[in-house]
């Protein structure tokens, strides 16, 4: 009976310590968490914080993963999106409307990455006769206001997709982990400066090195997100407007039957042209030799058999 109560009692200690430890935490994170405040807190020094009970209890340490969770939970606030657009349109004149795709890029902060254009070279009526291709990058805050920009210039939209990439759990995790790693490179360093011997301090030299690569590439990784989400893309396709061209009728169907026709006599003719020339080193260098050996026996053959029947048809001598 008495362990029975005594093992009650323990329960009930550590309830109450748990709801006090609750209490504070709540405390902690329901202050406001301005940029002011902030500051302060992260500059604390080992990670711990002191409180006293009021109830006369003795100090405790309470580590400061609250604060830690009050600060990534401001962090999340400021999602990180990567935005991207786009935009197929169709412009009466695409040189000029690519000046001003570029000029609308630049006046909010952004820049052109590539611009290119490209003119019809065949008589195909039922493909535009310019298109360009132009990728600006503007800061993700102009996202919207340079893509309707832009949808102003065009005289007709075909096609518009907009797409957006959260990557803020993502990016939190990096920044987690970096952290991660710089606690161990700095135990590291502290394991190298006790190392005695040189075998030591190679292994530990290596497991740094390894370190640091990581931490490297994960800052890489970090970077490009930031830059990602700081910076939208947007990608237009600009095209003169294409040729009104009767697809039916009697008339197109015989004009399109001719210019079929003709394109498969000039295929057939060019295909043609090309297997003589391709055969005709073929024709110099191997038949035409072998031509020549082959006529040189059959003569040399006639004249043993003509040499053969003149012997036979001499007259015997007399005796």
């Amino acid at each position: 009976m008495r362990s029975i109560t005594t093992l009650l009692l323990t329960l009930t200690l550590l309830l109450l310590a748990g709801c006090n430890r609750t209490k504070n935490s709540e405390r902690s994170v329901s202050a406001p968490a301005t940029k002011s405040q902030a500051e302060p807190l992260n500059r604390q020094d080992s990670g711990s914080v002191a409180q006293t009970a009021n109830d006369g209890q003795k100090m405790q340490t309470v580590s400061l993963n609250d604060a830690d969770k009050a600060q990534s939970a401001s962090v999340a606030m400021e999602r990180k999106i990567v935005r991207n657009a786009d935009l197929n349109l169709e412009v009466s004149n695409p040189g000029e409307s690519q000046r001003r795709i570029a000029s609308a890029a630049e006046m909010r902060g952004g820049f052109v990455v590539t611009s290119d254009a490209s003119q019809r070279q065949d008589d195909d009526r039922t493909r535009p006769e310019m298109t360009v291709k132009i990728v600006v990058r503007v800061p993700a805050a102009q996202f919207d206001a340079t893509v309707e920009e832009i949808r102003g210039v065009a005289s007709r939209v075909i096609q518009e997709k907009r797409t957006g990439q959260d990557v803020t759990e993502e990016f939190i995790d990096l920044e987690a982990r970096i952290r991660t790693k710089r606690a161990l490179e700095a135990q590291f360093l502290e394991i190298m400066k006790q190392a005695k011997t040189v075998s030591d301090a190679l292994q530990v030299q290596t497991e740094l090195a390894g370190v640091r690569t990581e931490i490297e590439r994960l800052e890489g990784r970090r970077r490009f997100l930031e830059n990602q989400a700081s910076l939208s893309t947007i990608t237009v396709m600009l095209q003169s407007p294409m040729p009104i061209v009767s697809t039916s009728g009697f008339f197109y169907s015989v004009k399109q039957a001719f210019r079929d026709g003709v394109d498969l006599a000039s295929a057939i003719t060019l295909f043609l042209i090309r297997a003589i020339i391709t055969l005709l080193p073929l024709l110099l260098f191997i038949f035409l030799p072998l031509a020549l050996i082959v006529r040189y026996f059959i003569r040399r053959m006639r004249r043993v058999e003509l040499a053969q029947k003149l012997v036979s048809e001499e007259p015997l001598p007399k005796a």
